[in-house]
């Protein structure tokens, strides 16, 4: 940028002026079709701008956060993005079954979740990308550096090994980076992370990034209903009904908090 350096993410499109054989200075920044990042109550931290799909990578091992899948959610439901949930290491059959058991939550309410191994073969997640922007995100050690070296090889992503007295992984990335798949098709890298927060969500738009509150939303009693105890609440009766799950309910409060 001319005269400042931040402002920009990785997959934003601008124009640029050049300034010698190799080198210029942008410009303008086009028009965001999307914009995929967290915040805390300091600082936002960008992921990607116009990304049309976010690949959420968890792992067998180490564990991860259920809660992090959720934050992840709200933040892409918040901007229209699509979603898909990957499962690596999915060759490590019983630590591989009980994440399933977990995922399964999520393949049920229409989120698609696709167990891969990542270190053996990357191929059956090749027809997910096509015609997409795609950025893999999720906690450090799942395996995205992995995955991206498996469909992009030139790369060459630095990883490293899990800690397994920890139950963690380690941070190798340090900033996103965009490769090329083919004309139509592009995939971002992120750093890890081991957090997510989402002070950009308002409380009124909370119950929106939770896809299957959307049937009862405004057909609460009040029209500021909170979701929690407010007599009336569709959500909470829809809870009470086995129509959503209690899970879920239960991380839209923790959010809300």
């Amino acid at each position: 940028m001319r005269g400042k350096k931040g402002g920009i993410a990785c997959g934003d499109r601008v124009e640029y002026q050049l300034t010698a054989a190799e080198q210029g200075v942008i410009e303008t920044v086009c028009p965001r079709t999307s914009l995929l990042y967290r915040s805390d109550a300091f600082k936002e931290k960008i992921i990607a701008a116009n990304v049309t799909q976010a690949i959420l990578v968890v792992a067998a091992i180490p564990s991860f956060s259920e809660e992090l899948i959720n934050r992840c959610l709200v933040a892409a439901e918040s901007e229209d993005i699509e979603v898909l949930i990957v499962l690596n290491k999915a060759d490590l059959v019983e630590p591989a079954h009980i994440a399933m058991e977990t995922l399964s939550l999520y393949r049920d309410l229409g989120y698609r979740v696709l167990p891969l191994c990542a270190l053996q073969d990357v191929s059956a997640l090749r027809p997910y990308l096509s015609n997409h922007l795609s950025v893999l995100a999720g906690q450090s050690g799942m395996g995205k550096s992995t995955v991206l070296n498996a469909l992009v090889p030139q790369a060459r992503r630095a990883t490293a090994e899990i800690s397994l007295a920890l139950d963690s992984g380690c941070h190798t990335t340090t900033h996103s980076q965009l490769y090329s798949l083919d004309d139509n098709s592009a995939i971002i890298d992120s750093p890890g992370f081991q957090e997510f927060g989402l002070d950009h969500i308002t409380e009124e738009s909370l119950a929106w990034g939770f896809i299957e509150f959307h049937p009862y939303l405004g057909q609460c009693k009040f029209n500021n209903c909170r979701h929690i105890t407010e007599p009336g609440c569709a959500v909470v009766q829809a809870v009470q009904q086995k129509k959503i799950n209690s899970r879920r309910l239960g991380f839209y409060h923790r959010l809300q908090r």
